[in-house]
């Protein structure tokens, strides 16, 4: 299947890329065998790309010239939605731990504006053999016009996303953004429970699909991660109490916050999106 979908796409791109006139950042799109963080299809990645432009632009105070940090770049699906905002003077940087996705993304991306860094530290979930050891992103202070991290702390246990919230207050210019998903475990997540637990009977489905967080991860008290996966940093979810944590020790104000769909409710995007600001 996956083979005939990889060849089908190829022809599908090949033709479909002639006819972008108004999203020309669009023919950006890897290829079936490169496109990931949890989204494959073709129309996936386009229209979380319009998603991420869309609240991007909104929370830019220039619309052109941007100083944007991505975190965990992946294979650059927010290198694409940036691209039409770091023209006239501004400049993409991607971060990743995966050498892979860092060397893919120098393939693609050829623009003079974009820099891709490999950050040589573990990860449970995707890296162990790298340094264990926490250490600062290799960017300037207050340098940044925005920061960004998809489904990011969303791996992270506390002690790592402690520090790198931090790192994000460090970077950012005065006034700068930060958009950040996550997993909140807060009311509206408390309040979807019952539903979850309906769906197991009702569509036969197994936990693995109900995204229960129960497990307090490595021990805290505010990291959770869902008890039938064996590595937490697959998923981590954070109650209001450590989202508050984050908030009081980088001294980040929370803007704005739009809850996903992953609560049993329509969302801007499957994970919650909250947007932070560096006073």
């Amino acid at each position: 299947m996956f083979k005939r979908h990889n060849l089908i796409d190829k022809l599908f791109r090949k033709e479909d890329a002639q006819q972008l006139k108004r999203t020309r950042n669009l023919r950006l799109i890897p290829d079936f065998e490169n496109r990931r963080g949890g989204k494959v299809a073709y129309a996936e990645w386009a229209h979380v790309i319009g998603i991420f432009q869309t609240l991007m632009y909104q929370n830019l105070k220039a619309r052109q010239g941007s100083q944007i940090l991505d975190i965990g770049c992946g294979t650059g699906l927010l290198g694409i939605a940036a691209e039409p905002l770091v023209q006239e003077g501004g400049k993409y940087t991607g971060i990743d731990v995966l050498k892979k996705h860092i060397d893919y993304c120098q393939s693609q991306f050829k623009a003079s504006n974009y820099q891709f860094i490999h950050f040589d530290v573990a990860n449970q979930m995707y890296v162990r053999n790298q340094k264990s050891e926490l250490h600062p992103w290799p960017i300037e202070d207050q340098s940044q016009d925005m920061v960004t991290a998809l489904s990011v702390w969303t791996h992270l246990k506390e002690k790592d996303a402690r520090f790198y919230f931090k790192e994000v207050a460090r970077v950012l210019k005065p006034g700068g953004r930060a958009i950040i998903s996550m997993f909140l475990l807060d009311e509206l997540y408390q309040a979807s429970l019952p539903k979850r637990e309906n769906a197991l009977g009702r569509y036969h489905l197994t936990p693995q699909k109900n995204w229960v967080f129960d497990t307090p991860a490595y021990g805290s008290k505010n990291w959770f991660s869902p008890g039938w996966i064996k590595v937490p940093e697959k998923a981590m979810g954070i109650k209001d109490t450590g989202l508050q944590l984050l908030l009081e020790e980088s001294a980040l104000k929370k803007l704005n916050y739009h809850p996903g769909n992953w609560k049993e409710t329509p969302g801007l995007y499957f994970q919650d999106i909250l947007i932070f600001e560096k006073p």
